[in-house]
């Protein structure tokens, strides 16, 4: 035995000052690769497709044609990539490829007002400046609401346009927002040319009135201004994808396959803003615009099985192609399926935005690859914008489409939050709710007949069987739901059970008449969700008890009192 370990010494030891003499020069290579850059740019290619399953946890892919492969790596990632043994050539980066002056006009401004040609490259104060000046000259139809900042504390804006700019409507929600890869930037300048497009003809053109009036549109023209802006704040000549501290945010959301973290980094601020955001709103439709291909990329890009809207998908797709071939020069968005693609059949990504927005919020969200070149030419802005602002229009009004309506209840007229799910049809987090305040509610379907249920907790859930729906029309469909106290014994009292009324932190209620036995109280929230439910034992007469309201947000509540066979509610009010 001792003979095997002498011989066996000298292997291990060969082995383990080969494998510290290949860190050491892996070392010196990131040095020399990562020398003034946070991310490499490049390519290789590949003998099997199998592998980019484990490359895309990896590095950042950017797009395959074939056996070829792009893709981006910070150092951290780029290290793990030379595991693999793959040969590899470095790209030059996209964000230099051109000088400093193809990125600008000689008119860029004048008296803070943006030029309607978009035919530049604002500097980031720019873009801020186009924006306020946007909301101060169409102050009725036009705000600015901010998503977050970012990592270098940078703001992440949106603009709002709807006829009611300051009311939340009964209306789809719609989100357009660009460059989440800083250095695909053709959407960040189609954006703000849409902006001004809509709000310059919102008084002239019917269809665009028609539009504004019948959707809430929210505008993210820059998700990542750090890595648009990375050479500075005067040009977006030296973008980067990442962000700044070299992260691609479209890896970073939660996956609905593999989870909170999919490319082992914490969520980034960029991505948390965005998260919270699409929590605070209800985004029915939506897309993201990118560059380095042209296609129409819809979900899953995480999985090989498809959505339960693939019908609607492939012919919303084919519209926004179609519209675009007709108005673009031969050859423009012909990628893949002629324009359009399923995203996982091009390439495996976990961690994207559109996933995690169809997934966790459903709503409808596309990936939108419209520039071959990720920094076009200034000069090249406007011929884009022609190619592509009617399949822009085309797709806001998707957001009307298919069945809509209020949902409220029975008997209040309240509006509720509820489900909306479609039998034999729904997988995945395809089924959608209604939103509060207005109770609204829109399924975007292909054309066919459907049986929805409709469904909020305190509620008898309601199938309406044989929905119709036509491509590019509108069913309405209002829908109530009746409570599931309708219809039991309930109690008139000529005085307030409740006292004080409105309440703050604390709030009693006096039984209405002589009782012996048990006391239920609840407050529900105005679309049925309970949120306190207390018992109490009653001895003998009138009696009051103190129920803790103060972890109870403002606003209007129903409270319910079961004394035995009697059921008495009455309104609250919670002010703070």
């Amino acid at each position: 035995m001792k003979h095997i370990y002498a011989f066996l010494l000298p292997l291990i030891v060969l082995f383990f000052c080969n494998d510290l003499k290949s860190q050491e020069n892996n070392a010196k290579l990131l040095d020399h690769l990562f020398s003034g850059t946070g991310e490499l740019y490049f390519k290789f290619t590949i003998h099997d497709k199998e592998i980019l399953h484990d490359l895309t946890r990896i590095i950042s892919i950017d797009n395959v044609k074939g056996l070829e492969v792009s893709a981006y790596a910070n150092r951290k990632e780029f290290s793990e990539f030379l595991n693999f043994k793959i040969p590899y050539a470095i790209l030059p980066s996209p964000g230099k490829l051109l000088k400093e002056s193809d990125l600008i006009s000689e008119q860029v401004m004048k008296d803070g007002i943006p030029l309607t040609s978009w035919n530049f490259y604002p500097s980031y104060q720019q873009y801020l400046d186009s924006l306020v000046s946007f909301a101060t000259r169409y102050p009725e139809i036009c705000k600015i609401d901010t998503i977050g900042t970012s990592v270098q504390g940078r703001l992440i804006l949106a603009v709002k346009i709807s006829d009611n700019v300051d009311l939340e409507e009964g209306e789809p929600e719609f989100l357009y927002t660009s460059s989440i890869h800083g250095d695909e930037t053709t959407g960040y300048v189609l954006m703000l040319h849409l902006i001004d497009y809509l709000l310059s003809n919102y008084s002239s053109d019917p269809r665009i009135a028609n539009i504004v009036n019948t959707t809430e549109i929210y505008i993210n023209p820059l998700a990542n201004p750090d890595g648009t802006y990375r050479g500075g704040n005067n040009s977006v000549y030296g973008a980067q994808r990442g962000n700044a501290n070299n992260i691609d945010l479209n890896r970073n959301y939660w996956d609905p396959k593999v989870g909170k973290h999919p490319d082992g980094n914490p969520w980034q601020v960029e991505t948390i803003a965005f998260m919270d955001y699409a929590e605070r709103r209800h985004f029915v439709i939506g897309a993201n615009f990118h560059g380095g291909a042209e296609v129409f990329n819809y979900p899953w890009d995480t999985w090989v099985k498809l959505t339960a809207d693939d019908d609607w998908w492939q012919y919303v797709g084919r519209e926004w192609a179609d519209t675009v071939h007709a108005y673009g020069p031969s050859g423009y968005f012909t990628d893949l399926d002629n324009g359009i693609t399923n995203g996982y059949y091009w390439y495996e990504v976990n961690g994207g935005r559109q996933d995690y927005m169809n997934y966790f919020h459903q709503s409808r969200e596309v990936t939108l690859e419209i520039s071959d070149i990720k920094l076009l030419p200034a000069s090249q802005l406007i011929n884009f914008w022609n190619y592509n602002y009617h399949s822009f229009l085309n797709y806001l009004e998707q957001a009307n489409f298919g069945v809509q309506g209020i949902i409220s209840d029975t008997v209040t007229g309240e509006p509720l939050s509820a489900k909306v799910f479609i039998q034999l049809h729904d997988k995945d987090s395809s089924h959608v709710y209604s939103k509060l305040p207005s109770g609204f509610y829109s399924r975007l379907l292909h054309e066919g007949n459907y049986n929805l249920t409709f469904s909020s907790p305190g509620y008898f859930t309601k199938t309406i069987k044989g929905v119709s729906i036509t491509n590019r029309t509108t069913n309405h469909l209002d829908v109530q739901l009746k409570p599931v106290t309708f219809g039991m014994h309930e109690q008139a009292v000529n005085t307030s059970l409740l006292f004080p009324n409105p309440a703050k932190d604390q709030v009693r209620f006096k039984c209405p008449d002589s009782h012996a036995g048990q006391c239920f109280f609840e407050i529900l929230t105005i679309e049925g969700k309970k949120v306190i439910s207390n018992s109490f034992y009653i001895h003998s007469g009138n009696i009051s008890e103190s129920i803790d309201v103060s972890g109870l947000c403002a606003g209007l509540y129903l409270v319910r009192i079961t004394l035995g066979t009697k059921i008495y509610t009455e309104k609250l009010q919670i002010v703070k």
